[in-house]
């Protein structure tokens, strides 16, 4: 019997050594042990999730699920979850986790502080990690090694930094920043994440983890990952006027649905719901928060609050990859709507004056979506077509100058009447498809007819088309010079395009040809990108282009104004930009604003037309008629009339 209770004692310890500890969510770790330190955080104290973060994080624990790619605006919270992620998988589940930063100089600013502060105020991690505070091998900027696993954190410039690694958990912090090809063009060995992801072949649970705020769309790697997702969820919260279900979106002040205010007041901010048209502030956000759920596209799939995943009703396998995408500013608690409003104004009011430094900025780390540059920039048509607004008249009252823009073809003519007003606002008047046999006389006097039309503004005066620019280039080029004689040299001006980089939007000829008209250059990538330019404009005012509601600004219309896309190309070794046009896809409403534009061009280099001049003019006070006198015969309106004329 003396030797009982040490037998005792050691089969307990040897069952304590069998025991396992129940497995936690990561969502559930953080809210238990996780700290906000006062390095790196605003406010002190302990984790509490937000309601979004939940299913990410859940994901991030799942070991069915090996890739997670997270494309987010700021201020939503990834890197608190990573360092966190990075805790979990080194105490909880005791596996290798390798943190790639974008940039060597990254590193250090990232270890001082969001990991060492980690390793001093997270209890459990503190248990593990005998050498915190202690000079050693084992904690380093580039390494932590707690009992039982260890962490590395590198700089994701050199390969040198992909090799020699044996993980379970890669993470890639801002991926969109990493070099599309590391090591350079030259001797580069391909991406961050090829190359790192090869460091988690031999896991029993190998994870990805990839989260960042978009760049530019033609190259941003957060996207191209996203793309690769099996499935990809967003964070839709219901209507507290409705209950509808919906990804939060922004608008505009004049958007029907989404985050809007009332003309270029930001304390007005509001969202409007997408499927009643009710308005609600930004106080009701935390509770519909609450009540959000992640969700696929057509919302057939969801992510239960527990992990799980459901498709009606029923109980799915985890995808291999689950991407996270739309989780933009407009969600966070910690930036106000009106806050949002006035950053995104000041951005505007800096992108009118050609300095678009700060609207980037906006778009890729507010609302967390791609940059359009000038390389592979595409508009979106839709969100063209749905600003379409009730002109007050035939012309609203900001049009001072009308110009057209005629596409020739084999059957028709197309032609885009713009009217112009201060600063170059433009609103497009009119789209006209005029079909007929162009090698008979009789269409083209149709045509005249039609660019003789005059239209009028609510205040009466009425405005007939002062020039045009007809092209020549392909179509019918002697019926177009002959027009040109036949109606005014200076009135409808045949012109044809060069797609060579660097022409100016015009080039006027000093004389006419041997048809005896002023056949015209126009620069085509310029005139091209002076409209897609504008065509990006948000707000009414400098550069603005308004489009009407009528049937002839259809969807089609619009499809077909924005279906050219800018490309790189290279031309005997020089690189250069050009406008590529999918095969079989038209563009005549593209060709007709470019046309009306040179238009333009025209009449202010070759009339000298001033619009700021007419803006004046227009905003002149009429004259008191006189009792017993004789009206004048130069009055306002009848001067500008004639004038016109």
């Amino acid at each position: 019997m003396k030797y009982q209770e040490p037998i005792n004692k050691r089969a307990k310890t040897a069952l304590g050594i069998l025991e396992t500890v129940e497995p936690m969510r990561l969502s559930e770790w953080m809210e238990e042990y996780f700290y906000l330190s006062p390095e790196s955080s605003s406010v002190e104290g302990a984790w509490e999730n937000i309601p979004y973060q939940v299913g990410i994080m859940d994901c991030i624990s799942n070991d069915d699920i090996e890739v997670v790619t997270w494309r987010k605006s700021a201020r939503t919270g990834y890197t608190k979850i990573i360092v966190g992620a990075a805790g979990y998988f080194a105490q909880h589940k005791k596996r290798g986790v390798v943190i790639w930063q974008p940039t060597d100089g990254d590193v250090k600013s990232f270890v001082k502080d969001e990991i060492n502060p980690m390793t001093r105020d997270v209890s459990v991690i503190r248990d593990i990690f005998p050498w915190y505070d202690k000079k050693s091998e084992n904690n380093t900027i580039n390494k932590k090694s707690f009992i039982g696993s260890t962490l590395d954190i590198l700089g994701g410039t050199s390969p040198k930094n992909f090799r020699r690694l044996t993980k379970d958990v890669a993470v890639y912090d801002e991926l969109a920043a990493f070099d599309a090809d590391i090591g350079g063009s030259s001797d580069g060995e391909g991406d961050a994440t090829s190359l790192g992801d090869v460091r988690l072949t031999t896991s029993s649970f190998p994870k990805s983890i990839r989260g960042s705020s978009p760049k530019n769309e033609e190259s941003c790697q957060i996207t191209k990952s996203l793309e690769d997702a099996d499935l990809i969820l967003y964070y839709k919260v219901p209507c507290p006027l409705c209950n509808t279900m919906q990804v939060l979106k922004w608008g505009g002040s004049k958007a029907k649905f989404g985050m809007r205010w009332t003309d270029g007041d930001p304390d007005s901010a509001h969202y409007c719901c997408e499927s009643c048209k009710g308005s609600f502030t930004y106080d009701l956000l935390p509770e519909m928060l609450d009540e959000g759920s992640w969700y696929s596209e057509d919302g057939s799939i969801k992510l239960e609050k527990d992990g799980s995943f459901y498709q009606e009703g029923k109980v799915i396998d985890p995808p291999y990859h689950v991407g996270f995408d739309r989780l933009w500013a407009g969600y966070s608690v910690f930036l106000s709507w009106v806050k949002l409003v006035k950053e995104y104004l000041k951005a505007l009011e800096k992108s009118k004056s050609g300095n678009v430094s700060k609207l980037k900025t906006f778009v890729n780390t507010r609302l967390g979506e791609t940059w359009q540059t000038d390389v592979g920039e595409k508009i979106d048509n839709t969100s063209l077509y749905a600003r379409r607004e009730h002109y007050e008249a035939e012309l609203p009252e900001g049009v001072l100058y009308l110009t057209a823009g005629v596409d020739t073809q084999d059957d028709r003519f197309e032609f885009l009447v713009v009217g112009w007003g201060d600063n170059e606002e433009s609103w497009a008047i009119d789209y006209v498809r005029l079909y007929g046999v162009l090698s008979e006389d009789g269409i083209w006097d149709v045509l005249a007819e039609k660019l003789r039309k005059t239209y009028k503004r609510k205040d009466g005066i009425e405005l007939s088309i002062e020039t045009i620019c007809h092209d020549s280039g392909g179509h019918f080029p002697d019926g177009v010079s002959n027009f040109s004689k036949k109606n005014g040299l200076f009135w409808s001006v045949p012109i044809f395009g060069s797609s060579h980089a660097g022409k100016t939007i015009i080039n006027f000829p000093r004389k006419k040809n041997k048809k005896g008209v002023y056949l015209t250059e126009i620069g085509t990538i310029s005139a091209k990108d002076v409209i897609y330019n504008r065509l990006k404009i948000l707000e009414p005012g400098l550069g603005y282009c308004h489009f009407p509601v009528k049937d002839e600004f259809n969807e089609t219309f619009f499809e077909e104004l924005v279906v050219e896309k800018k490309t790189l190309s290279y031309t005997r070794g020089k690189r250069v930009f050009i406008y590529d046009c999918p095969n079989g896809r038209r563009n005549e409403p593209l060709d007709c604003f470019v046309y009306a534009l040179s238009a333009l061009t025209i009449a202010k280099e070759v009339k000298g037309v001033d619009l700021n001049q007419l803006a004046e003019t227009f905003n002149k006070p009429k004259p008191v008629k006189q009792e017993n006198k004789p009206p004048q015969n130069n009055s306002f309106i009848n001067s500008k009339e004639n004038w016109i004329k």
